[in-house]
């Protein structure tokens, strides 16, 4: 039976479609569907178990991969076959995450899966700008109870025009690369980088995606009636008492406020909140806890939530008792680590990170293999977020999806201010020693200041800070808050991180929990992030105002020479005697590229000793070494021959000619030893190839003066000699029998 296909067609503006197709593949997930741009075609399913789990949050995971076969390769390991996903599948799951959550219902605890995969690879469409779409998609076909849809798009600015799911290579032109999510009526997640742009600019892109989103997300609605739109599932929402919750409140709301007020420390602030919670517990009986003691601690925090957010509203204040716009105490530290090629300390209140950084050749690049890009990064970011930093004990399974995806907001933040012409591969590595509110944007502190430290001339110092919101949409009244602490992260209406530098900002991450915020607060928002950053990057540059003028002494430095192709070969030597036996006599790191453009090579010389570096070169002049005719020259004799002697050139050495017994005097020269012997240094004159013998031609007699009476006996007429030869074969010859 020919399965029936349903379609919805989605025109870009510019001659590109996105197609939605669903019927024909994977009838058996609860929801799929093929989302289709030019040749990339990508199969999500959603599944959700009719069971709810007994946790009290939603169990969802979003799993993005990207499949080697769809770009016609192997995958790379000894297996040959797909394994854990890399960082930018992560990041991409982490996208999709962060919008479809909140439109789950609070109280919807059943297991959920999301699998978006690569299926078909087109290098002119990046497909990680289209999973958000075929997500929602996915989940509007299924039965699943969820608000509304949403879709993803990607905007870039090439030559001052906006483009939606622009390709790569408009997006290396592009001067914005920002991921937007969003439903038909409110934005709801943000994240990006950008080349110094204004708060304006940036809401301005935002607005081009909405509109963009909003056609996406119509064609899923009608997608979905053309299907047939599925009656919600019916599940096992969480029991509500309004008596008890009422009770609950008015025995917390005034104890939680007036400890909120106080203005204390984060520890001393929890015990407060710890102690009113157990007071108000101790009202009721064993058998009532047992029946309902987790709607107390549910309407607990709902309480707490509540007098936290209205003692900001109303009274400007907040849990530490600093005003909306003030930003904690800072002090840094650079230079701390004795034996790094750079480090630096940055703390924020009860915030603490500690950044290295390390230099290193093209050999030490970060390697991108995905089937949708392969690239090397020559700047790479690793943030480290280990249980003390936050007082706790857990055991370590690798590397988080929080910690790459907070790594990579750091390194899209600082990556634009390294220059295009640092010699180095540079890897910064954050340590997160303590936290309560944003370490992603106290890493990119602590890694401008190592960067400097280290001696990368960065163009400009980039700072990093994390905003809040507060909002009432009864009132009216919202409230901005600076450098938001950890609590504050959670109770807010919008969650916002931005970095940039004095000229304008470079990266940001946003998650909007409220619908229809206006772009007015928006603007107004990242207006007064802009001021808490350039307060902050006063700190930094008040420790460390410009880069250091050169590396660390234990630190190596970098020098890059290019040589022209022929040489290439001569440089490494046969099976790379030459390159590996340089290395080991100067303890350097030789590295040798080749540019695609010009073809020439590109040789990098990584050294903690100038010396081994200058001998490096040496050894590179001497290669690339080529004698001008007529000029004079210092040699060194190195071999003694019957007819001659090998001599070497001073100003290159390893680069050797024949000094032929007839050039070293005026004079008869019985004996080579009557004029030079081993060792010994003299000047020559370079005469190019002779045109007799086809070598090279030095002579030392042409720089002595002819003795008195010398008479040179007449050159001999080779063209004679020849005829005189040839004639003497002939009268050999027999002759030829017929």
């Amino acid at each position: 039976m020919i399965p029936k296909v349903f379609k919805e067609v989605i025109d870009l503006g510019d001659g590109r479609e996105i197609s939605i197709e669903t019927g024909k593949l994977a009838k058996q997930a609860h929801g799929s569907v093929v989302v289709q741009s030019g040749k990339c075609m990508l199969l999500c399913t959603v599944v959700s178990n009719y069971k709810q789990s007994d946790v009290d949050f939603l169990p969802l995971t979003v799993d993005y991969r990207e499949k080697f076969a769809a770009a016609g390769r192997y995958p790379g390991g000894f297996f040959k076959r797909e394994a854990r996903p890399s960082d930018g599948e992560v990041l991409t799951m982490r996208l999709v995450d962060r919008v479809l959550r909140p439109l789950f219902p609070k109280d919807y605890h059943a297991e959920t899966q999301v699998m978006i995969q690569l299926m078909s690879h087109d290098e002119n469409v990046m497909p990680e700008a289209m999973a958000g779409l075929a997500a929602s998609a996915a989940i509007q076909l299924s039965d699943f109870p969820f608000e509304c849809p949403i879709s993803e798009a990607r905007v870039g600015r090439v030559n001052g025009e906006f483009v939606i799911n622009p390709t790569r290579a408009q997006l290396a032109e592009s001067d914005i690369d920002m991921m937007i999510g969003a439903s038909a009526d409110s934005v709801m997640m943000v994240e990006g980088e950008m080349d110094e742009i204004s708060e304006e600019e940036m809401a301005e892109a935002i607005k081009f995606a909405h509109e963009a989103i909003k056609v996406q997300c119509a064609a899923q609605v009608k997608l979905a009636e053309a299907f047939g739109k599925k009656e919600v599932r019916e599940y096992a929402e969480e029991r509500e008492d309004e008596d008890l919750a009422k009770k609950v409140h008015d025995m917390a709301y005034d104890k939680v406020y007036a400890i909120a007020k106080a203005g204390s420390a984060k520890h001393e602030r929890s015990a407060a909140f710890a102690e009113i919670k157990a007071e108000i517990k101790a009202t009721f009986s064993e058998e009532e806890l047992a029946d309902y003691g987790d709607l107390v601690s549910k309407y607990y925090s709902k309480a707490e939530k509540a007098a936290i957010r209205n003692l900001t509203l109303d009274e400007g204040l907040r849990l530490d008792g600093r005003k909306t716009d003030e930003i904690r105490p800072i002090w840094c530290e650079i230079d701390y680590l004795p034996s790094t090629h750079g480090s630096a300390i940055f703390t924020r209140g009860e915030t603490q990170a500690l950044a290295t950084v390390t230099l290193g050749t093209s050999r030490d690049a970060n390697k991108i293999d995905m089937p949708s890009h392969e690239g090397e990064e020559n700047f790479y970011l690793h943030y480290n977020f280990p249980p003390f930093c936050t007082g706790e004990a857990r055991p370590l399974r690798g590397t988080s999806r929080r910690e790459v995806g907070h790594g990579n907001l750091a390194q899209r933040g600082l990556k634009g201010m390294i220059p295009a012409d640092c010699p180095y591969t540079v890897r910064v590595v954050s340590e997160v020693l303590e936290s309560n509110g944003s370490s992603s944007m106290a890493t990119v502190c602590a890694g401008t200041m190592a960067l400097m430290d280290a001696g990368v001339k960065m163009i400009r110092p980039v700072s990093g800070i994390a905003m809040g919101l507060i909002s009432d949409a009864k009132t009216g009244k919202y409230a901005v808050l600076s450098d938001i602490l950890g609590d504050e992260d959670h109770l807010g209406d919008m969650d916002f991180k931005v970095t940039g530098t004095s000229e304008g900002i470079t990266a940001c991450q946003m998650d909007i929990k409220v619908k229809g915020l206006s772009y007015e607060i928006l603007v107004n928002a990242l207006k007064q992030a802009r001021e808490g950053r350039l307060h902050i990057l006063g700190k930094i540059t008040d420790t460390i105002s410009t880069p250091a003028e050169s590396v660390k002494e234990h630190a190596p430095t970098m020098v890059t020479r290019r040589v022209p192709n022929e040489f290439i070969g001569a440089l490494i030597g046969p099976g790379g005697k030459v390159i590996q036996e340089m290395q080991k006599e100067t303890e350097t790191t030789i590295v040798i590229n080749e540019d695609p453009v010009t073809e020439e090579g590109i040789v990098e010389i990584l050294g903690v000793g100038q010396e081994g570096i200058n001998a490096v070169m040496a050894k590179i002049d001497a290669i690339l070494f080529k004698p001008t005719v007529g000029s004079v020259y210092e040699v060194k004799v190195i071999k003694m021959l019957d007819f001659g002697a090998v001599v070497e050139y001073m100003d290159a050495p390893g680069n050797e000619v024949l000094l032929h017994v007839s050039e070293l005097a005026w004079e008869r020269t019985e004996n080579v030893t009557d004029v030079v012997n081993m060792g010994d240094v003299f000047d020559v004159k370079y005469f190019g190839l002779d045109p007799r013998t086809r070598k090279e031609k030095v002579s030392r007699k042409a720089l002595l003066p002819k003795p008195e009476g010398f008479v040179e006996r007449p050159p001999r007429d080779d063209k004679k000699r020849d005829d005189r030869r040839g004639n003497d074969r002939n009268r050999d010859r027999k002759p030829r029998r017929d």
